[in-house]
C-alpha cells in the first residue's frame, strides 16, 4: 500500500487543491475568488516537483512512464490554466463590479476550476494505471468533468448542444471500452496488468482475449478523437469556449494514448511480426482512415476551431503509427521506438496546439462572441503582432515545419514506422503531412500575408492578460523546447522503456489461473 501511495502523490496534492478552489471560487470576497487560479497552479507546480522524484513502479509494463507523463500534464496543464482565466463568470463579476451582490448560487468559477483538476487528476491516474478497474476509473475522472466544462464555458445554447452530444458519444466509448475490459478479464482471470500480460505471454490471446482488446481498443478511439469514433469532435470543439476547446485537445487525447500504451503492453509486441495479426491489422486501418479524414475534412472549414478539431483527429493517426511500431527491441535508439516518439509527440502537440487556440482566446468580437471565421485572423501579424507570430509559429510547428518542435516530434514518427516496416503507412503519412501543410499554410498566410479583412474592426482583444500569456510562452516553447529537446527525448526514450512479463511470470500465472483462458472454440 505504501508503494501505491507512493506513486499516487502527484494526484494527492491535485486532490487537496481541488478541494480548496471549490471554496474559494465561491467565496463572497472578491480578491479571495481571484487567487481561485493561484491555488491550481501551485498545487501543479508542487504535483511536477513530486513526480520527478516518483519511483519506477515495480513490476509494471513501463516502470519508468510514470514520471515523465506526470510532469508532462503538468506543465501543459498550466498552460492550459493561463488560458482558463474569464471562461466562467465573465458577466457576474461585471456585475459585482457595477454595485450588484454577489450571489455564490450563481458563480460557476469553484465547480469551473474543480472540474479542471479533477480532468488532469484523472490523467495522472491513467499514467499510475496498473489494473484494468483503475485504469476504467481514472479514463472517466479525466472525461466526467470535461462534458460540463464543455457545457457551461459560454451562455451560448451551442455549448449546451456541445455538452449534450459529447456526453452520450462519451457514454458509448465508455461502454465499449469497459465491455472490452470484461472480456479481457474473462480471457484471464485476472484485472491486473502484469498478470493480463503474463496470462497472454502463457497461453496466447485466444479468441476472448483478442476480441476483448479489440473492443477496447475501439472505445478508446473515443479519447483520442480517432475513426471511427471521432464525430463529435467538430461540433464539440467549435461549440466549447476556446479554452476548454485546447483543454478537449489535449487531456483526453493523452489519457487515451496512455491507456492504449498500457493496453497493447499487456499484449507486447513480437520483435520479428510487431503486434498480433488481429490488433496490427486493426489500428492500421484506424490510423490510415483517421489521418486521411482529419486532413480531407480539414480542408473544406471556414471555421477556424473545427479545422484544428480536424487537424487534431489528424494528428491522432499519426500517433498511432508510433503504437504500431512499439518500443522496438531492447537498447533500440529513441528513433526505433515508436512509444518513445508518442510520448515525445504528445509533449509537442499539447504545445503546438495551446499556442493556437490561445490566440482565438484572446480575439473577441464587439459583441462578445468569440473570434472563429479565417477573416477574423486576417491580416494579425499587423494589428496584433504578439498573437500573429503566435499563430504563425506554432501553426508551422503543428504542420512539422523545420526547425520547429513539431519538426523533431514528427520525425520521430516517421523514422519509428520506417523501422518497425510499415512502408505503406508511412507513405500515407507523408501524403497526409502534404495536405495538412494546404490547410496549415493557408492558417499562416491568412495571418501573414493577407490584409486585415473587413471584420478585423469588430475585432477586439479579450481583456485577460494571461491568455496571451500562454500564447506567447507556447509560441517560445516550439523554439526554446528544440534547443533542450535532447534531454526531453531521453526521459521519453526512458519512460518508453518496455518490461514484458518473463517466463518466470508467464509459468506462475499459467500456475496461478484456475482455468485456461476462455476460447470462443471451447466445446
Amino acid at each position: 500500500m505504501s508503494e501505491k501511495l507512493a506513486l499516487i502523490v502527484p494526484e494527492l496534492i491535485l486532490f487537496v487543491a481541488t478541494c480548496i478552489v471549490m471554496i474559494t471560487g465561491q467565496w463572497p470576497v472578491r480578491a479571495v475568488r481571484q487567487f481561485t487560479p493561484w491555488i491550481c497552479a501551485v498545487a501543479l507546480f508542487a504535483a511536477a516537483g513530486v513526480a520527478t522524484a516518483t519511483p519506477e513502479a515495480a513490476g509494471a509494463l513501463f516502470p519508468a512512464l510514470i514520471p515523465y507523463a506526470k510532469v508532462m500534464i503538468a506543465m501543459v496543464g498550466l498552460l492550459l490554466l493561463l488560458l482558463l482565466s474569464g471562461t466562467v463568470d465573465r458577466a457576474l463579476e461585471d456585475e459585482v463590479d457595477k454595485g450588484k451582490k454577489f450571489l455564490p448560487i450563481r458563480s460557476n468559477r469553484g465547480e469551473f476550476y474543480a472540474f479542471f483538476m479533477f480532468s488532469l487528476t484523472g490523467l495522472m491516474l491513467t499514467a499510475s494505471a496498473d489494473d484494468l478497474i483503475w485504469l476504467f476509473l481514472a479514463l472517466e475522472l479525466t472525461s466526467l468533468p470535461t462534458y460540463i466544462m464543455v457545457a457551461i464555458s459560454t451562455n451560448s445554447n451551442k455549448s449546451r448542444e456541445a455538452g449534450v452530444k459529447y456526453f452520450f458519444l462519451g457514454a458509448l466509448g465508455a461502454a465499449i471500452f469497459l465491455y472490452g475490459f470484461a472480456l479481457i478479464y474473462g480471457a484471464t482471470g485476472s484485472t491486473n496488468l502484469a498478470q493480463i500480460a503474463a496470462s497472454f505471454s502463457a497461453h496466447g490471446l485466444g479468441s476472448i482475449g483478442t476480441m476483448g482488446m479489440l473492443v477496447a481498443i475501439i472505445g478508446v478511439c473515443f479519447k483520442i478523437a480517432a475513426f471511427p469514433m471521432h464525430f463529435y469532435t467538430p461540433d464539440v470543439y467549435q461549440g466549447a469556449a476556446s479554452p476548454v476547446s485546447a483543454m478537449l485537445a489535449f487531456v483526453p487525447k493523452t489519457a487515451g494514448f496512455l491507456a492504449m500504451i498500457l493496453l497493447l503492453g499487456s499484449v507486447g509486441w513480437d520483435q520479428a511480426h510487431g503486434l498480433p495479426e488481429q490488433l496490427n491489422a486493426l489500428l492500421w486501418i484506424i490510423a490510415a482512415f483517421t489521418m486521411t479524414v482529419g486532413n480531407a475534412l480539414a480542408l473544406i472549414q471556414k471555421s477556424v476551431k473545427r479545422m484544428l478539431a480536424y487537424s487534431s483527429i489528424a494528428h491522432s493517426g499519426y500517433m498511432l503509427v508510433g503504437l504500431i511500431a512499439g518500443p522496438g527491441a531492447s537498447g533500440d535508439p529513441f528513433w526505433r521506438n515508436g512509444i518513445a516518439a508518442v510520448l515525445f509527440y504528445l509533449l509537442c502537440y499539447g504545445v503546438m496546439t495551446v499556442g493556437v487556440f490561445a490566440v482565438l482566446s484572446a480575439l473577441e468580437k464587439r459583441n462578445g462572441q468569440e473570434a472563429d471565421d479565417i477573416d477574423d485572423i486576417r491580416g494579425i501579424c499587423k494589428t496584433h503582432p504578439a498573437l500573429g507570430w503566435t499563430l504563425v509559429i506554432c501553426t508551422l510547428s503543428m504542420l512539422g515545419f523545420p526547425p520547429l518542435l513539431g519538426f523533431v516530434g514528427k520525425l520521430g514518427i516517421f523514422s519509428s514506422g520506417i523501422t518497425s516496416g510499415n512502408l505503406i503507412l508511412v507513405v500515407i503519412l507523408g501524403i497526409n503531412s502534404a495536405i495538412a501543410a494546404w490547410y496549415y499554410l493557408g492558417l499562416v498566410a491568412a495571418a501573414y500575408l493577407d490584409k486585415p479583412g473587413d471584420s478585423i474592426s469588430t475585432i477586439t482583444v479579450a481583456p485577460f492578460i494571461s491568455r496571451r500569456v500562454a500564447g506567447v510562452l507556447s509560441a517560445a516553447g516550439v523554439i526554446v523546447l528544440l534547443v533542450f529537446s535532447q534531454p526531453i527525448i531521453e526521459g521519453a526514450h526512458q519512460a518508453a522503456a518496455f518490461a514484458p512479463p518473463t517466463s518466470a511470470d508467464a509459468h506462475h500465472a499459467e500456475a496461478g489461473l484456475s482455468a485456461e483462458p476462455i476460447s470462443l472454440m471451447d466445446d
